[in-house]
């Protein structure tokens, strides 16, 4: 079983990367969150993969961190109906961290916002999955914290966090602070992830 692969990024779309390792070249199916962390063309990469075996193909899925790949495996195993290309629209759509918030709330309105989960899907991965995933405690800013260090950092999480005190609403915060650190950087701080996200 492939875990992960590392290796020279070939080339890379929003939903996908090829990455030469050893002389072979992968292609591997990523959500939008991995694409906006992916280096330049040329650079090395690491990506912690999950391989889906199907009667007529396989797949290799790729993501930046070993939580969200856990997290998709999670969902394509454990709630019926949910396949891998629909996990990877719900991972495109928010980060794990909101998702597994949601999930935790029981927040079905947010759920039903990512592409080919309508409102039964969405009570469906409520239903199967809360209180089961590692780090949900029903609260935004704990399970955002849950993931620092490997899908998120602190200032992200405390960006979110601030956000929401705010009154944005979780997944809109979610979202915002993704931008902004595309803009500022990993690096940034939690003001300057906030006054980013306020000036959208």
């Amino acid at each position: 079983m492939i875990v992960a692969i590392k290796g020279r990024l070939e080339s890379s779309t929003l939903f996908s990367a090829v990455v030469e390792a050893g002389g072979l070249f992968y292609e591997v199916n990523i959500p939008l969150t991995t694409a906006e962390r992916l280096p330049k063309l040329g650079e090395e990469v690491m990506l912690y993969t999950e391989a889906v075996y199907r009667e007529d193909s396989q797949s290799l899925y790729g993501f930046a961190t070993k939580s969200d790949r856990d997290f998709f495996k999670t969902i394509i195993e454990k709630v019926s109906g949910i396949g891998p290309k629909t996990a990877l629209n719900m991972m495109s759509r928010m980060s794990v961290a909101t998702l597994r918030d949601s999930i935790a709330m029981g927040d079905v309105a947010t759920l039903s916002k990512c592409p080919g989960i309508g409102k039964k899907t969405a009570e469906r991965l409520v239903l199967e999955l809360k209180g089961t995933l590692t780090g949900s405690t029903g609260t935004s800013s704990a399970v955002a914290m849950s993931n620092v260090g490997e899908s998120i950092n602190t200032n992200v999480a405390d960006a979110i966090s601030a956000l929401v005190a705010l009154g944005l609403k979780l997944a809109d915060a979610d979202k915002y602070v993704r931008t902004a650190v595309q803009k500022l950087g990993d690096d940034a701080s939690t003001e300057s992830l906030v006054k980013f996200a306020l000036s959208k």
